[in-house]
């Protein structure tokens, strides 16, 4: 029998200045321990990876950071934190790649998006370089140069 198709990924939040700040040279999909009144938060879309980041200690990972606002609907006997540490669920030989390449090689672990897999939330973590101001420069040349290119083609497309 054939392979079935991959579904495409139900986006939860986006980490859109990372992609801006940093080069990637491989991402991961990590899983996320969370408490129950987390994962209603996320399913009502109250959660964001602006200002979040990866830390790794004591061979393990932990997104920091991460913000996902209680609802007011939420159990009255939790305390809820909306920035608390989570630890990220990962194979030991990921978490080995990552631990040698952030100690060796001087690269970071960046939170690229958060999405739904099947019934769980994963998380997509990369290994980035930071990019200097004319890195940042030039790769929004080329974002320009790409959108004006996909204008002009569409326009002689309908002619």
């Amino acid at each position: 029998m054939g392979k079935k198709p991959k579904q495409a990924l139900n986006v939860i939040a986006t980490n859109k200045k990372a992609s801006h700040d940093y080069s990637f040279e491989q991402k991961f999909e990590a899983g996320i321990m969370l408490q129950g009144w987390e994962l209603k938060s996320i399913r009502a879309g109250k959660t964001q990876l602006k200002e979040s980041y990866v830390v790794i200690k004591h061979n393990e990972a932990f997104l920091i950071g991460c913000h996902i606002s209680p609802l007011k609907s939420a159990s009255t006997h939790v305390e809820a934190d909306a920035t608390r540490t989570r630890k990220l669920l990962m194979h030991r030989k990921e978490l080995n790649t990552l631990i040698g390449a952030v100690q060796k090689k001087g690269f970071t672990v960046v939170p690229v998006n958060l999405h739904w897999k099947k019934h769980l939330v994963k998380i997509t973590i990369a290994l980035g370089k930071g990019k200097k101001l004319y890195d940042k420069r030039a790769s929004a040349k080329e974002a320009d140069w790409k959108r004006s290119k996909d204008r002009i083609t569409k326009q002689i497309n309908r002619s």
